[in-house]
């Protein structure tokens, strides 16, 4: 219980200012970029590493769950106090408190945000490249906490990739150590079992990363497709004729509709699928590579391949992408956004069915995906005041996510379980491997406090295709984050 006495302990560590739990102060805090909603009884911003171990102490003394957040942009529910308590919003804490150019890394808080980092270090040549559309908002601690994606981790791999050691918290308030400086560390990966544990495990009070050199060429592509299937077929030929783009993604003919009269980005909008592709490195590989990929994707039959000829080209093309779900809005009030993965080489099998779902269902589904490594983002339309429509758009999105594990995939690539796919963690897992997992929990969090009933479902729910919670809608709009 959280009563006056426990607020003063809370005040006394990070002082009374940082410390929320007026109904006023505490509406900012209750959902994520999602739209369900649950309101934490207290928010608490601490500044500092021994602040969090401190405050971790007092939860894990009265018995006080605690949930970590960062700056809230998450879509599966993971930053949301579904069970009250103390929300530590991890904000404060943002300062990028060392750039080694030499060794290529930099030691940031968790709350500094993705894209600031690259801008600190750009002076040097590099940058960092994970690189989620919500990156001008998205923090590092966020993007740890899920193990975040975005277009370029095609040929960078996601976070882990790029995170050598953390500093954690555990729920007892001790201080950790997992990783370090370097690539290599003997022993168990604890780093690797923290990142992507939506913060059920330990919070992460600082990270080392490692920063990439900026490249010497970069040429982006734009092919323009009359139908999904052709465009899909070219994604998979591309993969599998050996070449690694840096980034390959993919939008549909609704996709375009909606993002090309917000952002004028030059996508015609009478196609039915655009691929953007991005090749990076040396000058004379790029150029080869360019070469190798429009070769490949000529074979079907798009209507035009362009090449960006200015930055400004270039960077019109990807605002393009980057906006497509903010300017869903101009087709429907809300939409339910999957993110299950497939093998690439079972795109044109996936994305025709989806479109049946589409059809039969009478049901519109845009669709926006990192095509080149199979991480799907179908966005089902729905105005979530009529009860009807809703319910079908998760029975939809349910339906979607079996057709992804199904195909050799997983319920998600990027965006994490949280509250959103726990239900349907079945389709994946069986009992053993569920409760294995949930053993390893209890190692880190006897009283199961830090982000609870997230990632794993109630024992007494089964795996269905129909949600029961409205926790993955988003409100299309300026806002919206994939």
């Amino acid at each position: 219980m959280i009563d006056s006495k426990l607020i003063k302990r809370l005040q006394a560590v990070v002082g009374k200012q940082y410390v929320l739990n007026k109904d006023s102060d505490l509406i900012t805090f209750e959902y994520d970029g999602s739209v369900d909603r649950s309101q934490p009884t207290v928010v608490v911003l601490p500044k500092s590493t021994n602040e969090v171990s401190e405050l971790m102490k007092i939860a894990s003394t009265a018995e006080i769950a605690i949930v970590a957040r960062g700056a809230g942009t998450g879509l599966s529910g993971g930053a949301i106090a579904e069970q009250g308590g103390i929300l530590l919003s991890l904000t404060r804490m943002n300062q990028i408190l060392e750039i080694d150019p030499e060794n290529q890394i930099a030691v940031v808080e968790p709350g500094v945000v993705n894209l600031e980092l690259t801008q600190a270090v750009s002076k040097f040549d590099l940058y960092y490249a994970p690189d989620p559309s919500s990156q001008q908002a998205c923090t590092i601690g966020g993007n740890i906490a899920e193990n975040s994606g975005g277009p370029h981790c095609l040929a960078y791999g996601v976070t882990t990739n790029h995170v050598l050691g953390i500093e954690v918290v555990d729920a007892d308030g001790e201080i950790s150590w997992y990783g370090g400086r370097t690539r290599e560390h003997p022993g168990y990966d604890l780093r690797g079992i923290m990142i992507g544990s939506e913060g059920t495990l330990s919070i992460v009070t600082k990270a080392i990363l490692r920063l990439s050199r900026k490249p010497e060429s970069v040429k982006t592509l734009l092919a323009i497709y009359q139908d999904l299937d052709q465009a899909s077929a070219a994604v998979s030929a591309v993969i599998s004729s050996g070449i690694v783009p840096a980034a390959m993604e993919m939008m549909d003919d609704l996709a375009i509709k909606a993002a090309e009269p917000a952002v004028n980005a030059g996508y015609p909008e009478n196609a039915g699928a655009v691929l953007l592709v991005e090749v990076e490195g040396i000058a004379e590989l790029v150029e080869e590579d360019v070469a190798d990929i429009e070769k490949v994707m000529s074979n079907y039959n798009p209507l035009e391949i362009r090449t960006a000829k200015t930055e400004l080209d270039r960077t019109k093309l990807w605002a393009g992408r980057k906006g497509a779900l903010g300017a869903l809005g101009r087709l429907a009030p809300n939409y339910y956004l999957i993110d299950g993965t497939i093998p690439p080489s079972r795109l044109v099998e996936v994305m025709s069915k989806i479109k049946e779902i589409s059809a039969e269902y009478n049901v519109p589904i845009a669709n926006v995906l990192h095509a080149g490594d199979g991480n799907l983002h179908p966005a089902i339309l729905f105005d979530e005041r009529n009860d009807k429509e809703t319910k079908i758009a998760f029975e939809i999105g349910g339906i979607i996510l079996k057709l992804c594990v199904d195909a050799g995939g997983a319920l998600s690539g990027e965006h994490g379980i949280g509250i959103e796919k726990r239900e349907l963690m079945p389709y994946m897992f069986n009992n053993d491997d569920l409760d294995s997992m949930a053993k390893l929990k209890t190692v880190f969090d006897k009283k199961s406090l830090l982000n609870p009933g997230k990632i794993f479902p109630d024992k007494t729910e089964s795996a269905t295709t129909t949600f029961s919670q409205s926790s993955s809608v988003s409100n299309t709009g300026k806002g919206a984050y994939i």
